[in-house]
């Protein structure tokens, strides 16, 4: 086909610059005074703009030809223009992905670290005193989905250490398949996706089988955005900074994904990383600033995340996208290795980064003050997917409701030694109660009356309007009370709440059901265990995934809900047999559930205080 293309153009341009005799002259009358140019005949004329017309066509066509040859890829555009001017060309389109639109930015193949950052990075995650094993925990972990159906959107974990890292890109995949399952399709309108919280509603699909229906593709797809997301989270959604092998740049071979990973997997025999001279012979980086072009390279690569190095490959790029220096800025101690020694766990600053695009060392809300202008940074902003921990139900720290409220219900959870993820199906688990909601609204109308600045006290005339507009309707005698003082208290004021009834406005209902919350939660540990399913008779190896029942029992008078009570002023027929006297009848007024323990219920606690958890088979593990 170039051949003839070459030949056409060349026959145009002889054509073009063919000599055309001159129309024969004719006599004719002389003038003197003044020379009359010969006007053209109307052959002449056109024949003269068809040779200009062709000599410029096909100089635009030799142009065309040229950078057409000069570039391996042709954009659509480019395709479009040639076709507009010669009819003749044909060029044959690639085939683009429409799912995420392409941008022509970033054209480079990647540049190298120098060695002065290479060795500022390696001590930065390691330190100078890492041990061997340490450093294998963390280049013996790939991002990889588990084989086993009942726990197939889970990523295995094979390694300790990098739990961490694991753990929160699971978080954001459960995101997207729980509640923005269209974007992970090529098609929308030709392949509808229904997200597993509502095909659960309208159907009888086996609860104990969840996730089984997901397809490899989808579950990629859902990879490669959350970590595009979460490598943008931390490069202040401005660009992202994605590490990858030098020996394995724009070289994956393979025709399908298991011999691609074959191919990585061989490409990284022998390969260690021990120090920072490693990591700058290895790594290739490439900084995007289009979310849409960066998810673009990550497909591309993903079998080298797949790898053993995928885990710390993925780290590695979320430094380098948050920027070295604003790392060690957001830390309150950057003198230590993010990897803590000595089993080389992920620091809570890791988990902070990935979830909240700041290396943090603290769960709180804000900033707190230690006085002589000295500041620890906690959590600054909303989260879309947060973070519980054991540690704060041993009263060692305090999660802030940014991380323990996020905007989808799902969280890390960790432990002294492990990360694992919690989530529910329903985002209507972290709506407010009735209970909640009439607190809430009580206390809005008490804080727009209360002077004080924050002390939590009103005046009487305050006090008066928020009765009424709070539609609370207070006996005389607990009015009279309340306003002994000349100012009313809120402690005060809430106690008279918990006893008032609710018919009256009050908290207090003796149904039980008032503040009530029962719902599910599942908990996925990755870290692959010995387990029996199905008909197997000796254990495998797999991660596990648990559904816990959650009840949530309203907040006040713990013992008349919690268990057999005896009711005041009540009378009961005639005693046993030995005639004594009556006695007050016991009422059941809530029929206690059986209680079930484990430390995944200490942490559920520290969001939704008094829940009793009830779960099938063994107790989940967050270790």
């Amino acid at each position: 086909m170039e051949d003839h293309m070459e030949d056409d153009l060349q026959r145009a341009l002889r054509m073009s610059m063919q000599y055309e005799p001159p129309e024969p002259k004719r006599s004719k009358a002389r003038d003197d005074s003044a020379e009359t140019p010969v006007e053209e005949s109307p052959e002449v004329k056109n024949r003269r703009m068809q040779r200009e017309l062709m000599a410029a066509a096909a100089e635009k066509r030799m142009m065309v030809a040229s950078a057409a040859m000069a570039s391996t890829v042709v954009s659509e555009s480019a395709m479009e223009t040639v076709s507009s001017s010669s009819s003749s060309m044909e060029v044959s389109s690639a085939k683009v992905d429409t799912t995420v639109p392409v941008v022509d930015e970033e054209k480079s193949s990647g540049e190298e670290l120098s060695l002065e950052h290479a060795h500022q990075l390696f001590l930065m995650v390691f330190g100078d005193e890492v041990s061997k094993g340490i450093l294998a925990q963390w280049s013996n972990q790939g991002i990889r989905f588990s084989p086993d159906e009942e726990t197939s959107m889970g990523l295995v974990q094979h390694e300790g250490g990098p739990c961490g890292v694991l753990a929160t890109i699971q978080a954001f995949v459960l995101k997207y398949l729980l509640f923005f399952p269209q974007e992970l399709v090529k098609n929308v309108s030709k392949s509808p996706m229904v997200s597993v919280s509502k095909r659960l509603q309208e159907t009888q699909y086996s609860e104990t089988n969840i996730f089984g229906s997901l397809t490899e593709e989808t579950k990629s797809r859902a990879l490669v955005r959350s970590m595009g997301e979460i490598l943008f989270l931390c490069g202040n959604n401005k660009s992202a900074t994605i590490a990858s092998l030098r020996i394995l740049d724009n070289k994956i071979e393979g025709n399908d994904e298991s011999s691609k990973d074959e191919f990585v997997a061989r490409s990284l025999d022998g390969v260690s990383i021990e120090s920072g001279d490693d990591l700058q012979k290895i790594l290739k980086v490439r900084t995007f600033t289009s979310l849409a072009s960066a998810m673009l390279k990550l497909e591309e690569i993903i079998p080298i995340f797949r790898s053993r190095m995928g885990a710390l490959l993925f780290l590695l790029s979320a430094l380098l996208s948050r920027g070295l220096e604003a790392v060690q800025a957001d830390r309150d101690d950057p003198t230590q290795p993010l990897v803590t020694a000595p089993f080389g766990h992920a620091s809570q600053e890791i988990v902070n980064l990935l979830l909240s695009g700041m290396a943090v060392a603290n769960v709180f809300d804000g900033k707190m003050d230690l006085g002589g202008g000295m500041f620890v940074k906690g959590i600054l902003t909303p989260v879309e997917v947060g973070f519980l921990t054991l540690l704060e139900s041993l009263n060692y720290c305090k999660v802030g409701q940014f991380l323990k409220s996020p905007k989808w219900p799902i969280w890390v959870i960790g432990s002294e030694s492990h990360y694992t993820v919690l989530f529910a199906l329903d985002p209507r688990v972290q709506d407010e109660n009735e209970f909640e909601g009439r607190e809430t609204t009580i206390r809005r109308a008490f804080d727009a009356q209360d002077q004080s600045g924050g002390g939590g006290f009103i005046s009487v005339e305050g006090f008066h309007q928020v009765l009424k507009d709070a539609n609370v309707n207070l006996p005389v005698d607990k009015v009279n009370h309340l306003c002994s003082s000349g100012f009313i208290v809120w402690s005060e004021f809430w106690q008279v709440l918990l006893d008032l009834d609710k018919s009256l406005g009050g908290l207090k209902d003796s149904t039980g059901l008032m503040g009530k919350m029962v719902f599910d939660l599942y908990h996925f540990n990755g870290i692959a265990k010995s387990v029996l399913g199905g008909g197997e008779t000796t254990p495998v190896q797999r991660p596990r995934l648990t559904k816990l029942r959650v009840s949530v029992p309203p907040r006040w008078t713990p013992e008349e809900f919690m268990a057999n009570v005896s009711l005041p002023g009540s009378s009961s027929c005639s005693g046993g047999g030995d005639g004594s006297g009556s006695k007050d009848e016991v009422v059941e007024v809530s029929k206690p559930q059986q209680v079930q323990h484990a430390p995944l219920v200490d942490c559920v606690r520290t969001r939704w205080a008094r829940a009793v958890c009830n779960w099938e088979g063994d107790p989940p593990s967050i270790v």
